[in-house]
Formats: C-alpha cells, structure tokens, sequence
C-alpha cells in the first residue's frame, strides 16, 4: 500500500526499500483481483457518482458474526477501528466504499485526535487515504490568526505524488469558504478549487480548474438523515485520482465543522501555554527531508 511504503521509508537502508517494494506489489496485486471495469460517461459528457451515507452499521459490510475479521482479512488498511460510514454508486452499482478511523476521532484528545478516511473498492480493496495533518494545520491556523486553516494529505494505490488539500485561510465571515489542492501531471502540476455554495443548505462544493472554469460539482441532500450526495466531474477532467479526492471530499463534508472546532481549540490550548504540541509519528513521516542520508 501507498500508506505502508511511506511509512516504510522511516525505516530507512535497504529494509526500507524492500518494505516499500512489498507494498507496491501488495496494491497491484489488489488491482488485478479486483479489476475496476471503465464506466461510460454520460450522454452530456460528465461522470457522475453518488456518496450515501448509512445512520447506522446495520449494513451488509460490517453487520454479522466474524465480519470485521473478514474484512480486515481482505485489506491490510481496514484497521480494528476502521467505521465504514457510506457507499460509492457509479452506474448504478457500487463501487466503492468510505470509512474512518473511529477511535482516533471520537476516543482521542489534543493533538492526537485527528480525522483518517480511506477509500476501498466495493470489495474492500485499498485504494486512497486521506489524513488530517495536525501539525500543519495548526501551522496554517496560527499564520491565519486564529481562523481555523484545516490541511489533509491524500495517497492513492497507484500514485508516486501525495495529494495536499487545504482550507483557504483567505476567507471573511459568512463567506463561503474555498479548498485548493493540485495533481502531479506529466505536462505539470494541475490546480484545483473546491468552492463551497453561497446557499450552502446540504454541503454544495463547486469543482474549479486553475483557469476558473467549472470541472466537477457536489451537491447535497438537504432532507437526507445520514448524508448524500450526488458528484460529477467533466469526462475530460475525470482522471482517477481527482474521481478519489471528490469522494473523500464528500465525506470529509461531514466532519468539517466538527474538524474546524477542533483546529480552533488546538490553537487556543497551545496560545495559552495549557497544551504542549506533538505530531503523531504517523503524520511526522510526511514531514521527514526525502533527501536525507539513510
């Protein structure tokens, strides 16, 4: 897996890199038992998915006797405090799945509280993950003045470039508020804005390339119980790893006020002296030179 190799860095020599060569060859092996069939673009030239939100773990994934055994079975990244909270519909079939690790939000205090999504496939392959860097978000929020800056990085299975989403600090109040992150390409780096609606009644994001122009869009239910939304992005747009940040977006939505707050206490705690930073080693790893002597 992506995550593993970069962990597998740390380790440094020779270790590190064969670790880091395993986990390679464990995401493509992944890849070919589970091959994602390509799904055709809609008639008016976009592709659309949909995100659901279940209320509750009643749920063919998670309900019944020894299944997260199974499931952990199936994918070294479904943790034991791994919630898989939602469903990923394209073409009328799922094909994905979204879950968080529930004990280091909900259990965890200070700066070890912090929010990790991970996307799977329909059958609990590996394919994305996405943490909420502390450390730089308090960085971000310090520099801000207070304004609650949130900063998250994103890996995929197949990807040599981690994804870097940040919360605009560059926001007044009552205004919507803007997220930017960029993708490696061969030609260069291709920006990206997620700009939140002005009527924001169900968490509606507008997708913008680097020229401005409209690629992608979010939009929320607004009577719905658990959550849903339905996305779309323009099919000459639609690369993979864009396709992954939309939908770990969509369900990051749901803790956005709740991460905010949290971001906000940490800076108020470390102004006042009451709490003493730490990174998480996890998150450090992200941190560490890549040029290094190891």
């Amino acid at each position: 897996m992506a995550t593993k190799a970069l962990r597998a860095l740390d380790a440094g020599g020779p270790a590190g890199d064969e670790a880091a060569r395993e986990a390679r060859i464990e995401a493509e092996a992944q890849r070919k038992a589970e091959p994602q069939k390509p799904l055709a673009p809609g008639k008016d030239g976009w592709h659309r998915f949909s995100v659901d939100v279940w209320i509750t773990n009643l749920n063919s994934i998670e309900f019944g006797i020894y299944k997260r055994s199974r499931n952990k079975a199936k994918s070294r990244q479904f943790s034991t405090d791994m919630d898989i909270f939602a469903e990923i519909i394209e073409g009328g079939e799922r094909t994905g799945l979204l879950g968080y690790r529930k004990d280091l939000w909900t259990d965890q205090t200070g700066m070890d509280k912090r929010l990790v999504f991970k996307l799977f496939t329909g059958g609990l392959g590996w394919r994305a993950t996405m943490d909420m860097m502390v450390g730089k978000s308090l960085q971000q929020t310090i520099g801000a003045r207070g304004l609650p800056v949130t900063a998250y990085s994103i890996n995929t299975d197949d990807d040599d470039f981690i994804i870097y989403l940040e919360r605009s600090s560059n926001k007044w109040p009552l205004m919507p508020e803007n997220f930017a992150f960029f993708l490696m390409n061969k030609t260069g780096p291709e920006f990206y804005r997620f700009r939140r609606a002005f009527i924001n009644l169900g968490g509606d994001y507008t997708l913008l390339n680097q020229k401005d122009e409209v690629v992608g869009w979010l939009d929320g239910r607004v009577l719905s119980i658990g959550g849903y939304w339905k996305g779309a992005v323009k099919v000459g747009e639609a690369d993979k790893r864009l396709l992954a940040v939309m939908k770990l977006f969509a369900g990051m939505v749901l803790f956005n006020g709740e991460a905010r707050r949290h971001v906000k206490w940490l800076h108020r705690e470390v102004q006042s002296g009451r709490l003493q930073p730490q990174v998480d080693r996890h998150e450090s790893d992200l941190y560490m030179n890549p040029r290094r002597v190891r």
